[in-house]
Protein backbone atom coordinates (compact mmCIF):
# COMPACT_ATOMS: atom_id res chain seq x y z
CA UNK A 1 0.00 0.00 0.00
CA UNK A 2 1.62 3.37 -0.77
CA UNK A 3 0.38 6.50 0.34
CA UNK A 4 0.33 9.40 -2.01
CA UNK A 5 1.65 13.36 -0.65
CA UNK A 6 0.34 16.58 -2.59
CA UNK A 7 2.94 18.87 -4.33
CA UNK A 8 3.32 22.33 -3.04
CA UNK A 9 4.84 25.09 -4.58
CA UNK A 10 6.64 25.30 -1.03
CA UNK A 11 7.42 23.00 1.43
CA UNK A 12 6.87 22.43 5.20
CA UNK A 13 8.23 25.80 6.74
CA UNK A 14 11.11 25.44 8.62
CA UNK A 15 11.44 25.49 12.35
CA UNK A 16 12.32 29.07 12.84
CA UNK A 17 9.17 30.27 10.32
CA UNK A 18 7.32 28.48 12.29
CA UNK A 19 8.43 29.63 15.81
CA UNK A 20 8.21 33.31 14.31
CA UNK A 21 5.16 32.69 12.62
CA UNK A 22 3.69 31.48 16.03
CA UNK A 23 5.32 34.41 18.12
CA UNK A 24 3.57 36.88 15.44
CA UNK A 25 0.72 35.34 15.86
CA UNK A 26 0.42 35.02 19.43
CA UNK A 27 1.18 38.86 20.36
CA UNK A 28 -1.98 39.60 17.97
CA UNK A 29 -3.83 36.54 20.04
CA UNK A 30 -2.87 38.38 23.27
CA UNK A 31 -3.71 41.28 22.21
CA UNK A 32 -7.21 40.79 20.85
CA UNK A 33 -8.04 38.30 24.00
CA UNK A 34 -7.28 41.42 25.86
CA UNK A 35 -9.52 43.87 24.11
CA UNK A 36 -12.49 40.76 24.30
CA UNK A 37 -12.25 40.14 27.93
CA UNK A 38 -11.86 43.97 28.98
CA UNK A 39 -15.53 44.70 27.00
CA UNK A 40 -16.66 41.81 29.03
CA UNK A 41 -15.63 43.44 31.72
CA UNK A 42 -16.87 47.00 30.95
CA UNK A 43 -14.41 49.25 33.05
CA UNK A 44 -15.55 52.51 33.01
CA UNK A 45 -12.46 54.00 30.45
CA UNK A 46 -14.21 51.38 28.30
CA UNK A 47 -17.22 52.34 28.26
CA UNK A 48 -15.94 55.82 28.59
CA UNK A 49 -14.38 56.02 25.22
CA UNK A 50 -16.53 53.48 22.92
CA UNK A 51 -19.96 56.21 24.31
CA UNK A 52 -18.23 58.94 24.66
CA UNK A 53 -15.96 59.63 22.20
CA UNK A 54 -16.30 56.28 19.63
CA UNK A 55 -19.81 57.24 19.62
CA UNK A 56 -21.39 53.71 19.89
CA UNK A 57 -24.23 52.55 22.32
CA UNK A 58 -23.05 50.89 25.60
CA UNK A 59 -24.94 47.92 24.79
CA UNK A 60 -22.57 47.24 21.82
CA UNK A 61 -19.41 46.95 23.70
CA UNK A 62 -20.71 43.32 24.45
CA UNK A 63 -21.25 42.46 20.93
CA UNK A 64 -18.07 44.08 19.34
CA UNK A 65 -16.24 42.14 22.41
CA UNK A 66 -18.04 38.34 21.43
CA UNK A 67 -17.11 38.99 17.46
CA UNK A 68 -13.83 39.63 18.23
CA UNK A 69 -13.59 36.90 20.89
CA UNK A 70 -14.81 34.55 17.95
CA UNK A 71 -12.26 35.66 15.51
CA UNK A 72 -10.05 35.47 17.34
CA UNK A 73 -10.33 31.87 18.74
CA UNK A 74 -10.99 30.74 14.87
CA UNK A 75 -7.73 32.51 14.26
CA UNK A 76 -5.99 30.74 17.67
CA UNK A 77 -6.98 27.09 16.05
CA UNK A 78 -4.76 25.98 13.49
CA UNK A 79 -7.72 24.30 11.20
CA UNK A 80 -9.68 27.48 11.25
CA UNK A 81 -7.19 30.36 10.96
CA UNK A 82 -7.82 31.51 7.71
CA UNK A 83 -11.51 32.35 8.71
CA UNK A 84 -10.55 33.90 12.05
CA UNK A 85 -8.03 35.49 10.34
CA UNK A 86 -11.00 36.80 7.36
CA UNK A 87 -13.42 37.77 10.33
CA UNK A 88 -10.79 39.48 12.33
CA UNK A 89 -10.32 41.73 9.15
CA UNK A 90 -13.78 42.92 9.11
CA UNK A 91 -13.60 43.90 12.62
CA UNK A 92 -10.08 45.40 11.89
CA UNK A 93 -11.70 47.41 8.96
CA UNK A 94 -14.33 48.76 11.52
CA UNK A 95 -12.05 50.02 14.02
CA UNK A 96 -10.65 51.92 11.65
CA UNK A 97 -13.18 53.36 9.96
CA UNK A 98 -14.64 54.05 13.66
CA UNK A 99 -11.32 56.07 14.64
CA UNK A 100 -11.43 57.87 11.06
CA UNK A 101 -14.96 58.87 11.71
CA UNK A 102 -13.35 60.67 14.76
CA UNK A 103 -10.62 62.33 13.24
CA UNK A 104 -8.15 60.09 15.46
CA UNK A 105 -4.33 60.48 14.66
CA UNK A 106 -3.83 58.20 11.88
CA UNK A 107 -0.41 56.31 12.75
CA UNK A 108 -1.05 55.45 16.40
CA UNK A 109 -5.12 55.07 15.93
CA UNK A 110 -6.22 54.83 12.52
CA UNK A 111 -3.78 52.02 10.81
CA UNK A 112 -3.11 50.56 14.74
CA UNK A 113 -5.42 47.71 13.31
CA UNK A 114 -3.29 47.62 9.40
CA UNK A 115 -0.31 46.68 11.90
CA UNK A 116 -2.48 44.24 13.81
CA UNK A 117 -3.24 42.46 10.41
CA UNK A 118 0.08 42.34 8.74
CA UNK A 119 1.24 40.55 11.90
CA UNK A 120 -1.78 38.41 11.70
CA UNK A 121 -1.42 37.22 8.24
CA UNK A 122 2.25 37.42 8.38
CA UNK A 123 1.96 34.53 11.04
CA UNK A 124 -0.22 32.55 9.05
CA UNK A 125 1.97 32.73 5.95
CA UNK A 126 5.20 32.00 7.77
CA UNK A 127 3.40 29.08 9.36
CA UNK A 128 1.03 27.49 6.83
CA UNK A 129 2.45 26.08 3.31
CA UNK A 130 -0.89 26.47 1.80
CA UNK A 131 -1.22 29.76 2.12
CA UNK A 132 2.21 30.39 1.00
CA UNK A 133 0.91 28.79 -2.45
CA UNK A 134 -1.36 30.92 -2.63
CA UNK A 135 0.16 33.95 -1.62
CA UNK A 136 3.58 33.70 -3.44
CA UNK A 137 6.02 36.46 -1.88
CA UNK A 138 9.40 35.08 -4.33
CA UNK A 139 9.44 32.99 -7.24
CA UNK A 140 10.45 29.49 -7.13
CA UNK A 141 12.17 29.06 -10.61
Amino acid sequence: MTTSTVSLPYSAPSKSARIIGWTMSGFVIVFLLFDAVIKFIMPPVVVQTTVNELGFQAHHIGIIGLTGLLGVVLYAIPRTAILGAVLLMAQFGGAMTANLRIDAPLFSHILFPVYLGILMWGGLWLRMPTLRSLFPIISKE
